[in-house]
């Protein structure tokens, strides 16, 4: 006997007279099973099924994969981010009628798929008793305008794939052209306003919609952010990232705003990036046993310890009880006049000085992207460059722990008002290569920025990436120092102009600072070795 049936396009009309299409998988020899309900707009069959949760199916549940308005013949027209609360809920409540229904439901999925569900979570009424979700956030605004840049690669790459996905055998090929195009047209110099006509050859809506929403004047994500809801949520939630995925930052923040509300959701953070295929077989396991727990009510799958993290460089899982772990330190490892770092504090030095050219960016050569691989890369040939400050620790004559939020303080000065600051911390290893282990920008003016005094120093906090990484004996803390991380990031042209036009572009030159009274640092989370549980589980040594 098949291990399940399948009812394909049921019409959920929703209160607007629009008809989206779901598909329906029911378990064989199951009476009523509680129901797993997945939204994209990435298709529900092919290639698709698999990452809309179909592995569950003979485990028990039935699943519910609806494609979203616009897309894989459901009507009404495809509104990224814009359509997921209404549309969500009003099958929610289509779901509740059904003769079928058990009752409740779990929502899961990754990506685009999580933040569908992070729409309706707080809303969906107390029939949702469960939520896996993967590499997403219950906000993209963050991602979009990192750190008030403008993430430049991954707003162009997700609007052309979602963009040629509705062609014939769209969704095989996009996913493989659309970051090479996307890369291809953002290293035109032309202005960012055009690009999208550049890389797919017609003007793309949610490209000039992310690029008008930068400033937030015109309330563009005013109902496409549920940050703000997510501490209302009831339902429990299990959420899994990766340290080099585009979305972890917010992810992580969605786990503080659960806990801060009194909630005791689960978090597993992995060496992966948002493509990366290794988090798949994670995702089922993970997610199989919270909704067995929490849907059938067998707890016995679950993991003592709610937050599972892989240390990189240790090449371990560890289980903690909270994040940041307990018993974390946030120490200062100061920036030193003539590139050293170190714990013995600042040192009376001459400011360390480049300049920056939005005409000749400094380029990324790795760090989180959304589609294609995020694996760390050796940053030699960047170093290289005169636009980028370099400060390297000596060899450590022990292990260093760095598990948490990682900050940098920073004392600068531009001759520009308009320009950024990207930090980068790598790990040097004994043969020279040096590879990124978390990164993150500010873009000036910034909130986040302090005047020190009637010099034009001003004192910034840059946050970058949270980690998890082990830095072996014998290699070395590297920290850059930079004006640019392009085409990740869109280049700041210097002026103040607005972001979709500016064409006039100058040079900014730029100071950092390592004096007493303006000591530079990097704020490295550590973790003492014996305050910590390492459980890795069975044959996850190493992934």
């Amino acid at each position: 006997m098949a291990p399940y049936t399948v009812q394909r396009d049921l019409p959920v009309t929703m209160p607007d007279g629009v008809t989206l299409l779901a598909d329906r998988y029911v378990p064989s020899g199951v009476e009523r099973p509680p129901t797993i309900l997945v939204r994209t707009p990435y298709g529900r069959r092919g290639p698709a099924a698999l990452a809309n949760g179909l592995l569950f199916v003979p485990f028990g549940f039935q699943l519910v994969v609806q494609s979203a308005r616009g897309t894989s013949g459901s009507g009404g027209e495809f509104d990224p981010l814009g359509r997921e609360r209404e549309d969500g809920l009003a099958t929610v409540e289509w779901l509740k009628r059904q003769p079928w229904f058990h009752g409740t439901f779990g929502a899961f999925g990754p990506s685009y798929l999580g933040y569908s569900a992070w729409a309706i979570a707080a809303a969906a009424g107390p029939e949702l008793k469960a939520m896996s979700l993967q590499i997403t956030a219950s906000t993209f605004r963050d991602a979009a305008y990192v750190g008030g840049s403008f993430a430049l690669e991954s707003a162009l790459t997700w609007t052309d794939l979602t963009h040629r996905q509705r062609r014939p055998l769209g969704m095989l090929t996009a996913p493989l052209t659309s970051r090479r195009r996307a890369v291809r047209a953002a290293r035109s110099g032309r202005p960012l306003a055009e690009l999208d006509v550049l890389a797919g050859g017609r003007p793309m809506r949610f490209y000039q919609d992310l690029l008008a929403g930068h400033t937030g004047e015109n309330g563009y994500w005013d109902d496409r952010d549920f940050s703000g809801t997510v501490g209302e949520v009831t339902a429990p939630v299990t959420l899994l990232g990766g340290w080099y995925d585009v979305f972890l930052p917010w992810q992580v923040r969605d786990y503080l705003a659960l806990r801060a509300a009194g909630h005791a959701p689960y978090l597993t953070i992995g060496p992966w990036w948002h493509t990366d295929a290794r988090h798949g077989l994670v995702t089922v396991r993970e997610s199989l046993a919270w909704f067995r727990a929490h849907l059938l009510g067998d707890p016995s799958g679950l993991r003592r310890d709610p937050v599972r993290v892989y240390v990189t460089g240790a090449r371990e899982w560890r289980h903690y009880r909270d994040w940041p772990p307990p018993g974390t330190r946030q120490v200062s490892w100061h920036l030193h006049g003539g590139g050293g770092l170190g714990e013995d504090g600042p040192q009376d030095a001459p400011a360390s000085t480049y300049r920056f050219d939005p005409a000749r960016p400094t380029p990324a050569l790795g760090g989180p992207t959304l589609l294609g691989s995020s694996r760390p890369v050796d940053n030699r040939p960047l170093e290289r460059r005169p636009d980028v400050l370099v400060f390297t620790s000596p060899a450590l004559d022990a292990d260093l722990d760095v598990i948490g939020p990682v900050g940098a303080d920073l004392f600068v000065r531009s001759d520009r008002e308009h320009t950024d600051f990207v930090v980068r911390l790598c790990d040097v290893a004994p043969d020279g290569s040096s590879r990124t282990v978390c990164e993150g920008g500010l873009r000036l003016p910034a909130a986040a920025e302090k005047p020190v005094g009637t010099d034009g120093v001003r004192r910034i906090g840059v946050d970058l990436w949270p980690t998890g990484h082990r830095f072996a004996r014998g290699h070395r803390v590297r920290v850059h120092v930079t004006s640019g991380a392009h085409p990740k990031v869109a280049a700041n042209p210097g002026t103040g102009e607005p972001l979709a036009t500016a064409t006039r572009m100058v040079t900014a030159h730029q100071e950092v600072f390592h004096d007493p009274d303006r000591p530079s640092a990097i704020i490295l989370p550590i973790v003492e070795r014996s305050a910590e549980a390492t459980v890795p589980a069975p044959g996850e040594e190493e992934v």
